[in-house]
C-alpha cells in the first residue's frame, strides 16, 4: 500500500518515520511547502517528493494530513473529493462548523477517514477502561514546557483536546446532549476546567508554559485510586487495606499498591498500524470524524465559559 504525507513538520516527520518502519507500506510520497525539508527527508527515509498535492493524490492509496490546523479542512476536502483515504491529525478542523461541513462531504461509505487522537492508542487508556467501575472523580494533567511548535491554536485545541477525546469518546462515551456543567479559568496558554455530570466531577488542566512536562491521570473509584502516566505508560492501583490486630495492638496499613502490567508500545505506531489495517480491510477507523467534531464542540464550549 502506497501512502502519502501532506505536511512534514514535526508531526509529519514522525508519521514518515513510522510509515517507513511498518510492514505492508510500499512507496511513501511526501509534500510540504518547505522544499528543502522535503528533499532532506526524501534522502533520509527513501521517500518520493511531490511538487504539489494533486500529483501526490494520484499516486497513493491513503494520506496522512499533518499540516497546521488552519489548513486541515481545505486539504481534507480536496483529498476526500479525490476519493483517497485519509488520517487527519488532531484537531480534525479549526472549528466544529468546518468539521460538520467535512462530514457532509464524506459521502462514500467505503472511504476511510479518521482523526489522529494519539492517546486513544496509548496502552494505559485501554487498561484504565478495564479497571474503572464507578468513578467519582477524574483528573487529567497535560502540561508542556514553552514551545514554538504550535502557534495557530489555543491550549485547549492543542493539548486538552487529547483528554477530552479520552473522556468523552472512550472512557465514558458521554452523549453530546448530556446535561453538563462547565467551569473554566485560564488563557490561551493555560486552562483549568471542571465538568460536572451524572454525579461525577472531571478536572482537566493543560499548559504550554510549564517548567515540567506532565501527562497524568488520576481516578478516584469506589474502593480504589487509579493513577496513570501517559509518558512512562505505567498504571498503579491504590487500595484501602483491612485492619488487623494482635492482642492489644492494632496495626493499620496505609494502602496497598499494585502495579498493572502494561505492554508498552509507541502510540503513534499503533495508530498508523491500525489505520493501514482499517484501509486494507475496509473497516471504520476507531477515531471517527464525528468524534473529532464532538471534541471540538466541547473545546469551543470551554473557551466560551
Amino acid at each position: 500500500m502506497d501512502v502519502g504525507i501532506i505536511g512534514v513538520g514535526k508531526m509529519g516527520k514522525n508519521h514518515l518515520r513510522v510509515y517507513s518502519e511498518l510492514r505492508g507500506v510500499g512507496d511513501i510520497y511526501i509534500y510540504d511547502i518547505d522544499k528543502n525539508t522535503v528533499e532532506e527527508l526524501s534522502r533520509i527515509y527513501d521517500a518520493i517528493p511531490c511538487s504539489n498535492i494533486r500529483d501526490l493524490l494520484k499516486k497513493v492509496d491513503t494520506v496522512s494530513i499533518c499540516t497546521p490546523t488552519k489548513y486541515h479542512f481545505e486539504i481534507a476536502k480536496k483529498v476526500i473529493e479525490e476519493g483517497v483515504n485519509c488520517l487527519i491529525e488532531k484537531p480534525v478542523t479549526s472549528t466544529s462548523k468546518e468539521g460538520e461541513e467535512l462530514l457532509k462531504i464524506i459521502k462514500d461509505d467505503d472511504l476511510i477517514v479518521g482523526v489522529g487522537h494519539i492517546e486513544r492508542f496509548n496502552p494505559i487508556v485501554r487498561e484504565i477502561k478495564k479497571l474503572i467501575r464507578n468513578p467519582i472523580y477524574i483528573e487529567i494533567k497535560r502540561h508542556n514546557p514553552s514551545s514554538s511548535r504550535v502557534t495557530d491554536v489555543n491550549v485547549v485545541i492543542d493539548l486538552m483536546i487529547h483528554d477530552i477525546d479520552v473522556i468523552w469518546n472512550y472512557l465514558f462515551n458521554i452523549p453530546e446532549n448530556d446535561d453538563i456543567k462547565i467551569y473554566s479559568i485560564g488563557n490561551n496558554d493555560f486552562r483549568k476546567v471542571i465538568f460536572e455530570f451524572n454525579g461525577r466531577n472531571i478536572s482537566l488542566s493543560a499548559s504550554r508554559v510549564a517548567c515540567k512536562k506532565i501527562r497524568q491521570i488520576i481516578i478516584e473509584d469506589e474502593d480504589v485510586t487509579i493513577e496513570g502516566d501517559f509518558m512512562t505508560q505505567e498504571v498503579f492501583i491504590y487500595k484501602k487495606p483491612e485492619k488487623y490486630g494482635e492482642e492489644n495492638f492494632k496495626y493499620i496499613q496505609e494502602n496497598i499498591v499494585e502495579k498493572v502490567l502494561i505492554n508498552k508500545v509507541e502510540p503513534l505506531r499503533e495508530e498508523l498500524k491500525t489505520f493501514i489495517k482499517c484501509v486494507k480491510n475496509g473497516k471504520e477507523f476507531p477515531v471517527t470524524v464525528e468524534q473529532g467534531v464532538i471534541n471540538l464542540k466541547i473545546a469551543e464550549k470551554i473557551m466560551r465559559v
